[in-house]
């Protein structure tokens, strides 16, 4: 599939009768009562959750409008990729390559995308406008199945620079969260010529932190990295199993559309603003069930968890700093420090927020898109 060919989400009725089924028939654990969220998922959150799930949320409604954007999708390096294509109607648009990462999908720049795309319609300057090209990672939603093994961070973003340049984009920015905020460096790396930024959010790599940067930590990043301590010292079982034995995991969380909900609900419960309480006063239910829909219809619980695997099996050393210009915003729960993020990139704009979270996109769409805007405004 070396050509580009138009795409449109089309999910059969009876894939949606099974899960409607399969949400009826939950063979549910018992529980320790008074426990809260400290051992994992409640039961009786996630009864609720499910029922709303099963009775009250619409995939039809969200596949149409997630078919509002164009979608195509190509073969990169023997791996079917989809992507959605969002040109802007004004002439001088700003390509921008996407990224979004675990737990997450394309889902993710559902309210993005229009005030990029089109600031004037949003009541923005035109002159900040974007075409939007937001791929989905290798086994992840509709770029499944998986062809192979090997694809970790390096490669996809090889993969993301021919599809920029297959898209007839010769110079362009590049933005991500999570894994984004991995693969859109090194796509800077991979296309330096070609890569104008790389704008940052959402990291979770705990800082390597040596005795001087110790000493000259803040109030404020003090308090940030012992919040993604606890994070790591309890909360990163998921990533334990997903980069040793991701196959394992993935049949439950393929056969069971409640395994797969628990396991992405229970990341946004963590991950988002930690001023909010349940993951849906962080991020709009339906959004989220979305997302988790898409990973059910797709079947890729498995295949997306092989990602964790590849980037710790893959061989390859530290790369050289960045000279691409990057700016990099810091959502709560974000533990970076910008004397360790500017060892290995050129950071140009450091912009750090009160509201959002790792979901960055999902949950403070505004604070996002007005970084980005202004982060690329000089290097248009």
């Amino acid at each position: 599939m070396a050509c580009v060919e138009d795409f449109r989400i089309v999910v059969p009725e009876a894939v949606l009768e099974d899960l409607r089924a399969r949400l009826e028939r939950t063979r549910w654990p018992w529980t320790t009562p008074a426990v809260g969220w400290g051992r994992g998922v409640p039961v009786d959150y996630l009864r609720e959750l499910v029922r709303y799930w099963r009775d009250g949320y619409d995939w039809r409604a969200w596949e149409a409008r997630l078919n509002a954007f164009a979608q195509g999708v190509t073969d990169l390096d023997g791996q079917r990729v989809h992507f959605l294509h969002v040109r802007s109607p004004e002439p001088d648009a700003l390509p921008l390559l996407l990224t979004h990462g675990w737990p997450g999908s394309v889902v993710e720049f559902v309210e993005v995308v229009g005030p990029l795309t089109d600031p004037r319609a949003h009541g923005a300057d035109p002159s900040d406008a974007f075409h939007v090209v937001a791929p989905s990672l290798p086994g992840f939603g509709f770029s499944a199945p998986l062809a192979g093994p090997g694809w970790h961070y390096g490669r996809i973003a090889r993969a993301w620079a021919g599809l920029m340049a297959r898209l007839g984009y010769r110079r362009y920015g590049a933005a991500g969260g999570d894994a984004g905020s991995v693969v859109s460096p090194e796509v800077g790396r991979v296309a330096p010529g070609r890569v104008v930024g790389v704008h940052l959010h959402g990291g979770l790599a705990f800082p390597r932190l040596g005795p001087t940067d110790v000493d000259r930590l803040t109030a404020a990043e003090r308090a940030r990295l012992a919040a993604a301590e606890r994070l790591r010292r309890e909360g990163t079982g998921y990533a334990e199993l997903q980069s040793t034995r991701p196959q394992t995991p993935g049949y439950a969380l393929t056969d069971s559309p409640v395994g797969q909900l628990a396991w992405i609900v229970e990341k946004f419960r963590e991950w988002t603003d930690p001023g909010r309480g349940l993951p849906e006063e962080a991020v709009d239910r339906d959004l989220l069930l979305t997302n988790v829909t898409l990973y059910w219809v797709t079947g890729t619980g498995a295949s997306s968890a092989h990602l964790y695997y590849e980037e710790r099996v893959a061989e390859r050393g530290v790369g050289p700093p960045s000279g691409v210009p990057t700016g990099v915003a810091v959502f709560p729960g974000d533990p970076a420090i910008r004397r360790v993020v500017e060892r290995e990139h050129r950071v140009v704009r450091w912009s750090e927020f009160g509201r959002g979270g790792h979901f960055a996109a999902l949950e403070a769409p505004d604070l996002l898109v007005a970084d980005v805007r202004a982060f690329f405004r000089p290097l248009r």
